[in-house]
């Protein structure tokens, strides 16, 4: 691919470097190689790039680096750039019409003949399979259920029954879908009972959901994954949530069940949510937080309990002084003692005339 295609691929402009200066592939500052481009998202890592052996690269629309071999080309956002020219030499393959010896399909089910399915594939009565999807080894596929355009479904996933996954998804390896939400009710005799699990989960169009993570069902009604959520390996969704469009659920994030999160949101690594709360929409919650109350749109929290984010830090700055302080306290707790006199009373009572 020329410099020139490239650029066009990546809505990029070319500030130096000749136009037809072939483009074999990406990679990063340190493993690119001769022909291929790299980015530069941040002047931090300018050593790196003063080093590359790429022989392009994207900075932003003020970064200036010093290579007089280097082709430059300018992007508003050069990591999104660098992503639009990586999907460019790594097109997502199309479905080959395939259907393996031992996959299981039953005969009320309707599987377009467009659709690839190897081996231990298991489709269920009244399944609906769309063309253009992909089913790997050793996932089973409950009866009712639906699987959209083009969605590729990962070895070893479990999608239970009448579940609807939309168009263009990809459930990574050894996701569980549709398996029963926790619901339990104290009897009389304080034994758990268990409550049915009647509903349903709804993934809608392009969501992507990452290895070993799980999306239950609800007692009733739905669990609903709106169009565009990306979620991350080890996320836990309770049963009845509904996770609005473009949300980004980061790795060991756990939802309670009911919990509504809105437009946009980012939950960080391993931040908890309880139940029946409501994140409002472009909220980023940083990493290793709790949620226990809902927020309010636009908000940025930290911390358990997730509070402004520069209110933590500020408290968080405070509680590295701590030992400091309780030293500080316990000299002023003993100098006061000294000034009080063995009976209470202070040196200058004592001065004071009878």
């Amino acid at each position: 691919m020329k410099l020139s295609e490239f650029a066009k691929i990546t809505r990029s402009t070319i500030v130096s470097g000749p136009p037809d200066l072939e483009i074999i592939g990406v990679g990063s500052l340190e493993t690119a190689r001769e022909g291929e481009a790299t980015f530069l998202a941040s002047l931090k890592y300018a050593a790196k790039a003063a080093s590359t052996q790429a022989s392009a690269i994207i900075l932003n629309e003020k970064d200036v680096i010093e290579r007089e071999d280097l082709a430059i080309l300018r992007a508003k956002d050069p990591y999104l750039a660098f992503a639009r020219g990586l999907r460019a030499f790594h097109p997502e393959r199309e479905a080959v019409a395939f259907r393996h010896a031992s996959a299981v399909i039953d005969p009320t089910a309707i599987v377009d003949e467009r659709t690839e399915m190897h081996a231990g594939v298991v489709i269920g009565a009244g399944c609906r399979i769309a063309a253009g999807v992909i089913i790997h080894p050793n996932t089973t596929v409950y009866a009712g259920s639906s699987i959209g355009e083009s969605t590729v479904i990962h070895s070893n996933v479990s999608i239970r029954g009448n579940t609807e996954i939309g168009r263009n998804c990809i459930l990574h390896n050894n996701v569980s879908i549709g398996a029963d939400g926790f619901g339990f009710a104290k009897d009389e005799e304080k034994h758990w009972l268990k409550i049915p699990q009647t509903g349903r989960v709804v993934i809608e169009d392009d969501v992507e959901i990452g290895a070993n993570s799980a999306v239950d069902r609800p007692a009733v009604g739905e669990t609903r994954l709106k169009r565009g959520v990306k979620i991350d390996n080890l996320v836990q969704i309770g049963h009845a949530c509904v996770i609005d469009e473009d949300a980004l659920i980061c790795a060991q994030t756990g939802l309670a069940g009911s919990s509504i999160v809105g437009k946009r949101v980012v939950l960080a690594g391993q931040v908890g949510v309880a139940g029946h709360l409501t994140i409002g929409d472009d909220v980023s919650v940083t990493g290793q937080s709790g949620v226990t109350k809902s927020i309010e749109p636009g908000r940025f929290v930290s911390g358990l309990p997730a509070i402004d984010n520069r209110e933590w830090r500020r408290l968080s700055a405070a509680y590295h002084r701590l030992g400091d302080m309780v030293k500080t306290v316990r000299e002023l707790e003993k100098r006061l003692a000294e000034l009080q006199g063995p009976a209470g009373s202070s040196e200058a009572d004592e001065a004071r005339p009878k």
